[in-house]
């Protein structure tokens, strides 16, 4: 009687490689992050890459708002600096006949009493995550953009959207430590930089430069640079880091100048 055989199946001598799961992915963008855009530039990008990440961002940054103005010192002072600037626009407009003084005082008044209610509470959770979507879609698209044409880089706009992306987790932690500095200096921080430490007019050039001295945007934006490199299959990582640095120093003063002409502009200097 013949020996039966066995039906086992052989085992292949590479193992398939398994995709990240987002936690993974989460959790690696901190601890090695070159380690794991290479695993994810094995597999088609993600739209929860990006999204989640984004989202998470999106609530954390209206609940620090939300906190930090629940703090009277910290509103106060947001809302004295708000009607500074105000009116200081509104004193340009007089000058160059566009409103009267009775006018300035009206809207002042009327921007005052709008200011720290309901209508700012509204203001804030529909601004905040509009805010987010478009500038995280004009930067993901201008970046895709010099890969693809001048770093002749291989991937997809998807791909660009997952490296950058995944890197907003960064944004929620500099968010966290934002909200600890501003309970324990009774003071609205816009960012963890030594201008916002020192409390530095940003208005001056000198004042913008100490603002990008921030510890949490350097890391964001090299982790952005790592994950791009790895996304699209280039063998130099330096290329791209340069590039992003170069990018996000390069377009904040170019909107810091503009900014000072068209002070609507001026935020996009912070980006």
């Amino acid at each position: 009687m013949e020996e039966t055989k066995d039906q086992t199946p052989s085992m292949s001598p590479v193992e398939e490689e398994v995709e990240l799961s987002h936690t993974d992915k989460l959790v690696g963008i901190f601890t090695e992050p070159a380690k794991t855009y290479s695993k994810m530039s094995e597999f088609p990008p993600k739209t929860s890459d990006w999204i989640i990440p984004l989202i998470v961002a999106i609530v954390f940054a209206i609940l620090s708002n939300i906190i930090m103005m629940s703090n009277p010192v910290i509103k106060s002072a947001i809302l004295e600096k708000q009607m500074a600037q105000v009116e200081k626009q509104f004193d340009e407009m007089v000058k160059n006949g566009q409103m009267t003084e009775q006018q300035k005082e009206e809207r002042l008044e009327s921007i005052r009493e709008g200011q720290g209610g309901a209508i700012a509470l509204i203001g804030t959770i529909i601004g905040i995550p509009f805010a987010f979507f478009i500038m995280f879609f004009i930067v993901s698209g201008v970046f895709y953009l010099l890969i693809k044409f001048a770093l002749k880089g291989e991937g997809t706009y998807k791909s660009a959207m997952s490296a950058y992306g995944l890197a907003y987790y960064i944004i929620v932690v500099q968010i966290i430590v934002m909200v600890i500095l501003a309970f324990t200096m009774n003071r609205f921080f816009q960012s963890v930089s030594i201008a916002d430490i020192l409390n530095i007019d940003k208005s001056n050039f000198g004042g913008f430069l100490l603002g990008k001295a921030d510890i949490f945007s350097i890391w964001f934006y090299a982790v952005i640079g790592i994950g791009f490199a790895k996304m699209f299959k280039s063998p130099s990582v330096t290329k791209y880091v340069v590039m992003v640095f170069a990018v996000w120093l390069g377009f904040s003063i170019v909107f810091f100048f503009i900014g000072k002409s068209i002070p609507f502009l001026r935020a996009f200097a912070g980006a």
